[in-house]
């Protein structure tokens, strides 16, 4: 009997071994992410730190791992972001918490614009996914890749096979409407000297453009005409020459910066205002 009692009376010892550890991980959990949900991402950080380091187990593995991650992405740490979901992903067997842990990688590589390791973690997951559901969450990930490397018109094809997308293929339509043609502009500067200045709404630079070359053109004919042919020369070609160039040149820049302009200021309007989910 009084063996019995000893083998109980150890077992319970064990027991409380074991349960005082797992109830002390759980009060990390909770304290860390209470730091994480006042978005104190750093001190979040140190704390999900201090749990990996005493969950010998691993039981937090893939939730620590996780939540560091995203606290650095909240702080705007990119690459230490990146780092972390990759710990994540290999912390787990679970292939929904891998699939979620490559995800989070494919938003972080959108938001820090490094377009072609989003797109090529994207390919490399569609050319082995098969559900149908996870293809329109790649798909949807890699048209925001190309809205923030400003290739609207691929997004806009991408988006528009999904009814389900319809707001956010709305807004890429937007975009390429209202973009100025960059080989328009140069086109009209070529025809007629700040014409593509003043398509693309730049009118005092278009006048100007206009101006310095019907001078320098009629000081060029002139000095032919007066048979000062090297002045004619050295006109024609120092000075009108010049400014021509210049002024086509100018167009196409001009087109160029606008386009950036209509882009960003629908991309900040998008992340400010679309209620789906962003990266």
């Amino acid at each position: 009997m009084r063996l019995n009692f000893k083998y109980l009376l150890l077992f319970f010892i064990i027991s409380v071994i074991n349960i005082k550890p797992q109830d002390d991980l759980q009060r990390q959990v909770e304290f860390a992410d209470n730091l994480y949900h006042q978005k104190l991402f750093y001190d979040a950080i140190t704390e999900y730190k201090r749990l990996l380091f005493f969950d010998v187990n691993r039981t937090y593995s893939f939730y620590a791992n996780n939540k560091i991650a995203q606290s650095y992405k909240g702080g705007g740490k990119f690459d230490d972001a990146v780092k972390y979901f990759k710990k994540a992903e290999l912390s787990t067997l679970d292939q929904s918490e891998k699939f979620e842990s490559k995800l989070e990688i494919i938003k972080v590589n959108i938001l820090r614009e490094t377009t072609q390791q989003s797109i090529d973690l994207i390919d490399e997951l569609l050319s082995e996914e098969k559900d149908k559901e996870k293809v329109k969450q790649l798909d949807y990930w890699k048209a925001w890749t190309y809205m923030f490397a400003n290739k609207w018109e691929i997004a806009y094809q991408i988006l528009n096979i999904y009814p389900e997308f319809s707001e956010l293929s709305k807004y890429c339509k937007e975009v390429i409407d209202e973009k100025y043609s960059v080989n328009f502009a140069k086109l009209l500067a070529y025809i007629l000297p700040g014409a593509g200045q003043f398509y693309t709404g730049e009118y005092l630079s278009g006048a100007m453009s206009l101006s310095w070359n019907i001078l320098f053109g009629y000081l060029t004919i002139n000095s032919f005409v007066e048979e000062r042919v090297f002045d004619g020369f050295a006109i024609g070609t120092l000075l009108w020459m010049r400014f021509y160039r210049g002024n086509y040149q100018n167009a196409e820049r001009f087109a160029e910066n606008k386009n950036i302009e209509i882009a960003n200021n629908k991309l900040k309007y998008i992340q400010q205002n679309y209620q789906g989910l962003k990266p």
